[in-house]
């Protein structure tokens, strides 16, 4: 080796040393309880306990830090190989999660300000994640979730992928002209009053921005039940079945004793819709987005993202 070669590598040597011995800054997020958390490191062992939160760590690329999952977390299929930690039955085994050694408990707003407490007060790091409310709250919790993992540039890329899909879909829907209005139903085990998606949900948001109109939209309350009756009076131009992952197939529904004349039911504009794709706040709301306005909008459909 060359005396000009040996500096070389040792300059480079000398570099690496440095690199590696350079002290890592702990960096202080705080979270929607407005509460400070601290992490000397991004999270490399997560426990995630909503099926959105874990979405959204597996769609930043945090998927192989995930260490524990609750129950409903199906989604991406490799979620499925994560252990879990209960929550069927609204109960998580706190043991199992101390024992998997987490560095961060990922939570969300549907859990209770005496669950964060109850797990920091095991020693457990823990970020409350708020529930979006506009599209636009779930770019911001994509990228502190990014921040959190060490998925920065992954999470910027999501949001870059997501806005410029919703942006094409916003251009093609300002095109078309009519506004079908839409039944989503949650849930018609008694069909004389069935649950459905009311203002403010992203069902109502999704729907409308795909070009239609959500009936519910006029009701009171987020998840709410309207009379068969009311139903009839308003007569829906297509219904969208969320509950078909129970079973509920448009057959059925046309089948439903004073449900015949509806138009939606006559013209057969019944669909079954992967209610996952908006009642869970992550990524796939994109997703949801896209499949109302093809549902709505068949003639945009071959020029949506």
């Amino acid at each position: 080796m060359t005396m000009k070669k040996t500096i070389i590598f040792a300059l480079l040597v000398t570099l690496l040393l440095l690199t590696a011995c350079k002290p890592v800054t702990p960096q202080t997020y705080t979270d929607f309880l407005q509460r400070e958390v601290t992490l000397t490191q991004p999270a490399q062992r997560i426990v995630s306990l909503a099926p959105s939160n874990t979405e959204l760590l597996f769609a930043v690329g945090a998927g192989e830090q995930v260490v524990g999952r609750e129950d409903f977390s199906d989604y991406p299929a490799e979620a499925l190989d994560v252990p879990s930690v209960g929550g069927s039955m609204g109960d998580y085994n706190l043991e199992a999660i101390v024992a998997l050694q987490p560095d961060l408990v990922l939570l969300t707003e549907l859990h209770s300000p005496e669950l964060v407490h109850s797990l920091e007060g095991l020693g457990l790091t823990v970020f409350y994640l708020g529930n979006p409310v506009v599209l636009e709250d779930l770019y911001t919790n994509i990228e502190t979730v990014g921040k959190l993992t060490g998925h920065e540039k992954e999470a910027a890329a999501l949001v870059a992928d997501l806005t410029s899909r919703v942006s094409k879909v916003d251009e093609l829907v300002a095109g078309t002209a009519n506004r079908p209005v839409i039944f989503y139903e949650l849930d018609a085990t008694d069909p004389a009053k069935p649950w459905t998606a009311g203002p403010g949900t992203f069902v109502d948001q999704l729907v409308s921005r795909a070009g239609g109109v959500n009936l519910g939209s006029s009701l009171d309350g987020a998840w709410v039940q309207i009379s068969q009756e009311e139903l009839i009076i308003r007569d829906p131009d297509m219904i969208f079945l969320g509950d078909a992952a129970y079973g509920t197939t448009p057959e059925q529904v046309a089948a439903r004793a004073g449900w015949e004349n509806l138009q939606a039911v006559t013209k057969g504009q019944i669909s079954s819709f992967d209610d996952d794709l908006v009642s869970r706040p992550g990524p796939r709301l994109v997703d949801g987005l896209i499949e109302f306005a093809r549902l709505l909008h068949p003639e945009i459909a071959d020029q949506l993202p």
